[in-house]
This record gives structure tokens, sequence and C-alpha cells, in this order.
């Protein structure tokens, strides 16, 4: 069998691979919508790679990028997606060892790997930085990205979501250093070995996959452990998991934080008009003043671990803070989509009753006392069991909820999807809340369609497809300018 590094061009691009040459590597991807494994398509494609790949579910718009880019993506699973010239499978997390693309694969002793494992291969090559943690991963991985990028450092990047700005998630630059989101999920983290990192904090999430909390703080510690002996590992002061998780570390160890004392703290925090405005202190002595353009406390703190990680590879600051000032945000992340019949169209990912919260806090401090109506897509029928209780209490600021049905991702749908999310907005109700269930997208449309006034803000969240919303009320917009 070939060793991993024939399948390995160098990282630090140099031009990209002559496909005539005859050594053009190939890989199919199995899954390649998955956020992580298209910013990983991406990031071969730079180096010259030839790419298929398949999905369950393909979304169109990538399928058009990656058609632009001589990717073939097919929808749904079969043995006849894996082209006879490929050399390696490379399969998402949630990918099982019986897909027909895998059996296939091993039938013709094609190697596969994971995801996670691929990254593992790319990073040897590399300088690694990478982000873990419950909450916060892709916007602080992308604030990283950012500033390194306008520093001159020439990254490269893997990311869990497309920075605004630059239309993409996962690059190929010249330099050595390479960011990386890195996620509990199935404990993918772990294949890493990074010379930085960062635990943004520690809370019960994937219950599909940890039996309890005290599993999940253990991959977090194993993480830990795997950072560089010669590195640094930052650590969130008033989370005590990842406190805790970081005493494995053989790294030196920082914390951060903006509500306890720690290695560095984010002080002065101020609401703009575009976001926030807060002076950072490392070690007791002021490092800067920094803006930036995105509402909510939770992404100060976000900033506050972006900006230590970029201190530390040398980056003055004022380089972080050009770089800051000058980020707009990450795809789904407090997204704003425009506006319909005088409505303001915001979306965000969050899918945990912490994120709810947060989100809500913020566009609170973005939008003040308008009217605001969230709609909740819940992701998983384990997550919405599991953390029920919290979910009923999050939505406490706003001001109407609809829940559409739940999106079982990596999990078989059954009644519990319409059952549970009915019985989550009784339960919002009776918390003090103003809530009801939608059982689809035509009812969700026709709801806001009624009821939405100008001046009103709609926020649609949720990890699965709910961004629907807005691509219907895009359609809508264009039909009405085209009249």
């Amino acid at each position: 069998m070939d060793s991993a590094s024939d399948f390995v061009l160098p990282l630090r691009n140099s031009g990209t691979a002559d496909p005539s040459s005859g050594h053009c590597p190939s890989a199919h991807l199995v899954g390649i919508c998955g956020a992580g494994m298209s910013a990983l398509a991406s990031i071969l494609l730079d180096l010259g790679w030839t790419l298929t790949g398949s999905d369950l579910q393909v979304d169109e718009r990538l399928r058009e990028v990656f058609r632009r880019r001589g990717v073939s993506v097919h929808q749904g699973h079969d043995s006849h997606h894996l082209p006879p010239q490929s050399r390696l499978l490379i399969h998402s997390a949630a990918i099982p060892a019986d897909n027909p693309e895998r059996e296939a694969a091993r039938r013709r002793n094609i190697r596969e790997l994971s995801y996670s494992q691929m990254i593992a291969e790319l990073m040897q090559s590399r300088v690694g930085i990478c982000i873990a943690g419950t909450h916060g991963k892709s916007t602080t991985a992308a604030m990283v990205a950012a500033i390194l990028v306008e520093s001159g450092r020439e990254p490269s990047a893997c990311l869990g979501a497309e920075i605004c700005s630059m239309g993409k998630s996962g690059w190929s630059g010249r330099g050595e250093l390479f960011v990386v989101e890195s996620c509990e999920y199935r404990r993918s983290f772990l294949d890493f070995s990074p010379a930085s990192a960062a635990i943004l904090g520690i809370e019960p999430d994937h219950f599909d996959c940890f039996a309890d909390f005290g599993e999940t703080c253990e991959a977090f510690r194993q993480f830990a452990a795997r950072v560089s002996p010669a590195g640094l590992l930052l650590a969130r002061a008033d989370c005590p998991g990842a406190i805790a998780a970081s005493k494995a570390a053989p790294a030196r160890v920082e914390t951060f934080s903006l509500l306890t004392d720690a290695d560095w703290q984010a002080s002065n925090v101020r609401t703009t008009a575009d976001g926030n405005a807060f002076s950072v202190f490392y070690r007791g002595s002021c490092l800067n003043e920094f803006s930036l353009r995105l509402p909510g406390r939770h992404n100060v703190l976000n900033a506050l671990a972006a900006i230590a990680l970029c201190h530390h590879q040398g980056v003055s600051a004022a380089e972080i803070a050009s770089g800051l000032a000058n980020f707009g945000g990450v795809r789904r992340r407090f997204e704003q989509k425009g506006t319909w019949r005088g409505v303001t169209l915001v979306d965000d990912y969050a899918h945990h009753p912490t994120e709810v919260r947060a989100t809500l806090r913020a566009a609170r401090d973005r939008f003040g006392r308008r009217r605001f109506w969230c709609v909740f897509q819940p992701h998983q029928i384990s997550r919405t069991e599991a953390l029920f209780g919290e979910f009923a209490g999050s939505f406490a600021l706003a001001d109407e909820v609809l829940l559409a049905p739940i999106y079982a991702a990596r999990e078989v749908a059954d009644r519990r999807c319409v059952s549970l999310a009915r019985e989550l907005a009784r339960s919002i109700v009776a918390a003090g809340g103003r809530a009801r269930f939608c059982a689809d997208l035509d009812r969700i449309l026709a709801t806001l369609d009624d009821e939405a006034r100008p001046g009103d803000i709609v926020i649609t969240m949720g990890a699965g497809d709910i961004d629907r919303v807005h691509h219907e009320f895009t359609r809508r917009i264009q039909r009405y300018r085209a009249s």
C-alpha cells in the first residue's frame, strides 16, 4: 500500500500541479458539501489535485462553485460515483463504513482517510493553529485567518464557514501557518498535533457520540495533550472544563476572559453603531484598543482569543487591530441577509441554548427594542431531548418564536421531529414567551407574510436548512424587481 506522503503535495504553494504531467494526485470526497469537507476540497484544488465528490444532499450553490473548478459532484451515494482514476477516498466523519462508495474503495484497494486524518496529513508540513470548543470555533478561526492574511502571513485555512468578504472557507497559502477549526465530534480533533491551540469553552453537546459530559471533557483533555510542548494552549479562564483540560497540556498555557482574572482580558467593552469597541490587556499591560464589526459580547470573547493567538505568531498589535476592524464575519453567523418589505433579515447558525441566548442578546445590542421574530429549527433529536429544559428558557429575548420540525442530522427522522418541536413551543409559552409550531417552510413564510411588519427583525437559527427562508425571500425580491 502507498504511504500517506504519496498523496500529499507540499502545502507551501509554488504553483499548482500540472494535470498533464501524470503526477497530479486525485481523490474522491464522500460528503463533499459538508462545511469541513468543502473547505478541504478547496485546499486540495489550490494544490492542484483532481477531485470528484458526492453527497446525500447537494448544495446547488456549492455544486456550481465546484463545477467551475472542474469538480463533478454527484447527488446521493453509489459505488459508480468512485472514478477509476481515484487513488484516495476521503470521507466526512458522518459517513459510515458501509457507505457504498467506501465499500467500493476497499474492494479496489483504494486508501481511505477521514476528513480529520487528511487535515492531519496536510498539517505535517505546516505550523498548525487549531481552534476548539463547543461554541465560537468558526468565527474565531476565521478571525485568526483573516488577521494573518491581512498582515501578509499568507496562511492556509480550513474553516467551518465561509469568510463573507473572501467567499471561501478553505485555501492553501504560501506561508507556514495552517489555521484549522477543530471539532470534538467523534473526537476528530484528536488526529491533530497543533503547534498552538485554543479551547474556547466546553459544554455538553454531541449527545450522539458522547455518553456523558465526562467523556466530552476527557476528549478535550486529550486534545490539550496533543499541543506541541514548544507551543501555546489558550484556555478560557471562566470555563472550569477548559481549565481542567488545559492541565494535560505539555505546552505553555495562557488564559483569556471577559469576566475573571486572566492572562488576556478585554475591558471597557462598548457597543458601537456596527459592533463593539474594547481594550485588551495582556498580563496587566494594555496591548491596544480594538474595534469589531460584529455585535455581542460573545464575539468580543472570540476576538480576544484571536488576538492572543495572532500575537503569539508575531503579528503586531496594529496589524491585529486593522485585521479585526476589517473583518466582516462569516456566513450564517449573525449574517444580515437584507430586507423584505421593511423587515430586516438575519441568519445565524445557533443550535445550542447558549448560542441562542448569545445571538438574541447580540440582536438586542444591535437593534434595540424592535420586534424580534426568531425562526428556530432544532438540530438533532438527541440534542433537543438532552437540552430541552435549557432550550425552553433560551428564547426570552425574542418577541415571537416560530418552531420548525427538528432537523435530524445524522439521525433517523421519526415522529419525534414534530412532537418534540411542538412540545418545545408549548414549553416556551409556559415560560412566558410567545411561540408556535410551524409544520413546514410554507407555513413559516405564510406566518411572516401575514404578521411581520416594517421595522421587525426576523432571525433564523439552526444548523440545518432553515436558511431556506432567506432563499425564498430573495426569490420574491427578484420577482418583485423583475415585474
